[in-house]
């Protein structure tokens, strides 16, 4: 008897070589995807063509997945800092009717893999709580922030969770970046070595 291998749902591809309807929904994806979660960050699709496009430039990265139909489901980018040793990864987004099937993961670790390909060594991201998701929220950041740190705590959907799971630590925070309340909390992973 043999066992059928059950095909992924989506295949990962490089979004600069994708056609312009394909970066389209990467932008409208933008939009729908932080909505609930940080509407400030791409307001109309306008804002997010832009992000876009920045995000295309190399030497950035830019990985998307797009199911049989060729319909992109999420994408996730890289942008290159202090000389290609470190990575910002901004931004990921997975369609809503598509989150909770390790396709967000899938994406993160395949631009971790495409980036120490590069040669680099660190990737940050930046967790927003515009929406007070966490204990961070409305609290005095300034009086006491590495003790804050020390004590974060989060509620879905907040991402910082997801990014724990996947092994990033919350080295930073940058109170009220948003707003009154609203902070910026700073996550990183080490994807090489250290250097001994």
């Amino acid at each position: 008897m043999t066992t059928q291998r059950r095909s992924s749902p989506y295949r990962l591809v490089d979004l600069p070589s994708q056609p312009r309807p394909i970066l389209r929904e990467a932008a409208q994806l933008l939009v729908e995807g932080f909505r609930d979660l940080a509407p400030r960050a791409w307001p109309n699709v306008l804002m997010a063509e832009s992000e876009v496009r920045a995000v295309l430039e190399p030497p950035n990265l830019a990985r998307g997945a797009l199911d049989d139909s060729g319909k992109l489901l999420g994408w996730v980018g890289g942008l290159s800092q202090y000389y290609g040793d470190t990575w910002e990864l901004q931004p990921l987004v997975v369609d809503p009717a598509q989150r909770g099937n390790g396709l967000g993961r899938a994406l993160v670790l395949d631009l971790e893999s495409r980036v120490q390909e590069q040669g680099g060594r660190t990737m940050w991201v930046g967790a927003d709580d515009e929406m007070g998701l966490t204990s961070l929220a409305d609290a005095d950041l300034f009086a006491d922030p590495l003790g804050a740190l020390a004590r974060i705590t989060a509620r879905p959907p907040h991402p910082l969770n997801f990014y724990r799971k996947l092994g990033y630590c919350v080295v930073g925070v940058v109170p009220d970046a948003n707003g009154p309340g609203r902070p910026d909390i700073l996550m990183a992973k080490r994807l090489a070595p250290p250097a001994s």
